[in-house]
């Protein structure tokens, strides 16, 4: 079974780990500056340009072939080789 990957799931992905990464960037500029002002700033910026970023660092690996198996994962393969060849031998 071979999937394809819509832009509107690669943009949510992109908000939802900017928004988890971007509270990480809060605390440890917080914790570095002792300002929740300036580790606000930075996590403003931050928001901005690394979510674009992701976006089209994601989109970009959709063109690339390596790791991805045309009929589906290869534990599934596995998988389905395993029962196959365990029916066969009752």
């Amino acid at each position: 079974m071979i999937y394809t990957v819509s832009r509107k799931r690669s943009f949510i992905k992109s908000i939802t780990w900017r928004a988890l990464a971007s509270v990480d960037t809060f605390i440890i500029a917080w914790l570095v500056t002792g300002k929740t002002s300036w580790a606000g700033t930075i996590a403003v910026f931050e928001i901005l340009t690394k979510t674009f970023l992701y976006y089209f660092h994601e989109r970009g690996w959709n063109y690339i072939l390596w790791g991805k198996d045309k009929n589906g994962s290869k534990k599934l393969k596995n998988l389905k080789k395993f029962i196959f060849n365990t029916n066969k031998r009752k």
